[in-house]
């Protein structure tokens, strides 16, 4: 692809990204994306380019970071990005989470240090999230930087009260768990997650549980992932009370993969273990187990010894407490 005529104008910075490694592709896509690299001098974009590396992202690195957010090599270094490099310090426990967040979501440059992060910061310290986790939070998440207090933010957090889930330090341990809950639309996503999972039976109680935590099975699209295994734990023989119980044990059980967890694991339950579906409705944590790595050997160590116990004391132990308790593979 040859480089546009409106890109040979800005020849100097052309240059500059030859030398780095971006190919013409990569260059006029970038061009498209930003046009204020029309008027930038490569004197500029090798500043920034230093400035980046200066805190602790790596030269390999910078390309990726810059394709995603072209934008970053024309913010000033010292009104844009050395303040929120100093506001993300701030929040780090370790030297190499800035750089971190920051080749997740360049971006993060877009936003005011002061005009929108530190607002942010102000709403979550209101929740009752510690300053030490909220840091944890948004390194792990820096698009949350991106999000506006009015409506996104505060309808997710009317949406989590609705729960029952305003006592002190549940919507910190929901967020902190799971800090990427925060981007799912709340009309399209979760509340229809929510609804399903009433639906099938669990309580409020129930729902307050799958929230604090496996907040990321209110994260999965109902027509997608949900239904599906529901309707694949039916075609098994499970009944509706069955799999109610079944979710509320163990809520992930309706977003692992039919084809690599759940099919291969009740397979192994009834035809090899010999067990109802019913055992396994008495004990959900069932589904948490490897089938490689533990139930088969578990399994094998058991018939070797020819003992016959509970789902429940077969997987209760760790494996090292397992082999002493009922013999060792060795």
């Amino acid at each position: 692809m040859e480089v546009s005529s409106s890109q040979n104008s800005s020849s100097s910075v052309l240059w500059f990204f030859k030398d780095k490694g971006f190919d013409d592709n990569n260059i006029n896509d970038m061009f498209k994306r930003c046009k204020r690299l029309e008027g930038l001098e490569s004197d500029k974009a090798s500043q920034n380019w230093s400035y980046l590396q200066s805190i602790g992202i790596q030269e390999r690195k910078l390309p990726s970071v810059v394709l995603k957010c072209p934008k970053i090599l024309t913010f000033s270094v010292d009104d844009t990005l050395e303040p929120m490099v100093h506001c993300l310090k701030t929040l780090a426990t370790k030297p190499e989470e800035v750089a971190t967040a920051i080749i997740k979501f360049p971006y993060i440059f877009s936003h005011s240090a002061q005009g929108k992060l530190c607002p942010l910061l102000g709403f979550f310290e209101a929740l009752g999230i510690p300053e030490k986790q909220l840091g944890k939070m948004v390194l792990q998440n820096p698009r949350i930087v991106s999000y506006s207090i009015e409506p996104k933010l505060t309808q997710f957090v009317d949406f989590l009260t609705k729960f029952g889930l305003s006592e002190e330090g549940m919507i910190c341990k929901i967020l902190v768990k799971n800090p990427y809950i925060m981007g799912y639309n709340v009309e399209k996503r979760l509340q229809p997650t929510a609804e399903f999972l009433k639906n099938v039976g669990l309580t409020k109680s129930d729902l307050q549980k799958v929230a604090v935590n496996y907040p990321e099975v209110l994260c999965r699209d109902v027509n997608k992932v949900l239904k599906p295994n529901f309707e694949y734990l039916r075609s098994s023989g499970f009944g509706d009370n069955q799999i109610a119980a079944l979710v509320s044990g163990y809520p992930p059980v309706l977003i692992k993969s039919i084809k690599n967890s759940l099919e291969p694991k009740l397979k192994f339950l009834v035809q090899v273990m010999g067990k109802s579906l019913q055992d396994v409705v008495d004990y959900p944590d069932f589904f948490k187990h490897g089938l490689k790595k533990s139930l088969e050997l578990r399994q094998r160590l058991l018939s070797q010894n020819n003992i016959d116990c509970s789902l429940n004391e077969m997987l209760y132990y760790n494996r090292k407490k397992f082999c002493l308790k009922y013999g060792s593979t060795t």
